[in-house]
């Protein structure tokens, strides 16, 4: 299990830098600003943003970044070939039956994916963040799949908090 605390915003986060208060997406901004603050100042280039699951929250996250000024470098099925020499990978997790079929895969074939390019990412020494914005509605059977094969890379994990309502 994944050691995780709510901070004053509702945000769980794995390895929590400061509590504040605000808005969820302000909120969202300051953290993703911190964690790429950490790897080493990461300008619009060293970002890869991928969605692990293929629900729309992954643009959602893009949204908030283009706002804090960081354009990532953003493909929902982004492979292993496409990383270059980015200093961090988001991989937003949320488990969407319909984003699935019109992506053209199934949940295990975007497991073997995700897990994939989670690990070129580490071994090129790539920082990874997975995110889970998605809150209770985007909770089940096919998010948990993709969240307990994402989180044990990440090097941080940002969750709203009705994402774990159930512990």
């Amino acid at each position: 299990m994944v050691n995780i605390k709510i901070n004053k915003a509702g945000l769980l986060l794995r390895k929590p830098e400061k509590e504040g208060g605000g808005s969820m997406r302000r909120s969202l901004g300051l953290l993703l600003l911190l964690l790429l603050a950490s790897a080493s100042a990461a300008l619009a280039a060293d970002v890869a943003l991928t969605s692990v699951g293929q629900s729309p929250d992954a643009v959602m996250v893009k949204v908030v970044m283009k706002k804090i000024k960081v354009e990532p470098e953003y493909d929902a099925l982004m492979k292993p070939a496409a990383l270059g020499s980015q200093k961090v990978l988001v991989a937003v997790v949320g488990g969407s039956s319909k984003g699935l079929g019109a992506a053209g895969v199934n949940a295990d074939q975007e497991k073997a994916r995700a897990v994939s390019l989670i690990e070129g990412a580490k071994k090129k020494g790539m920082k990874i963040l997975v995110m889970h914005v998605g809150g209770e509605g985007r909770r089940g059977t096919l998010t948990d799949l993709f969240v307990n094969a994402a989180v044990p890379f990440a090097d941080q994990v940002i969750l709203v908090k009705g994402g774990n309502n159930d512990g």
